[in-house]
């Protein structure tokens, strides 16, 4: 279950977050990615022809990063373990696509499909520098 501290929950309604995953070579790989907060989790709809797909089937290890824009210092960091799993009917991508205003097919190629990757956190730190310093 997804616990972020008051201070940093308005930063589940961020634009975007930077996903990490662990490539093949055991080294980082970052991604901006749209994704919905929803009933303590993080959910993200994911394109299958992509390699952060690919990374996170041979090691769900991942994080996310959503930095509040209006004030650099401040951002959420989540650390967990993901879970991978088809959405053939594209119910959690129209979800998300709702939220952005978009309609996911149209970044989807003849091959690929959408997974649902779910975020279950082993870490949640919410940093703020400005605040540290006061």
């Amino acid at each position: 279950m997804l616990t972020i501290p008051d201070s940093h929950v308005d930063l589940l309604e961020a634009g975007v977050g930077v996903l990490a995953t662990v490539d093949r070579d055991g080294r980082p790989q970052m991604t901006v990615v749209w994704f919905l907060a929803e009933d303590g989790e993080i959910l993200l709809s994911l394109n299958t022809e992509r390699y952060k797909v690919k990374n996170l089937r041979r090691d769900p290890s991942v994080g996310l990063l959503l930095l509040d824009l209006a004030a650099p210092t401040r951002y959420l960091e989540i650390r967990g373990d993901a879970r991978v799993v088809d959405d053939p009917d594209y119910a959690v991508a129209d979800r998300v696509g709702a939220k952005y205003g978009a309609d996911l097919r149209d970044f989807d190629g003849p091959v690929a499909r959408r997974v649902v990757v779910t975020i279950a956190p082993t870490r949640v730190t919410a940093v703020d520098v400005a605040a540290d310093e006061g």
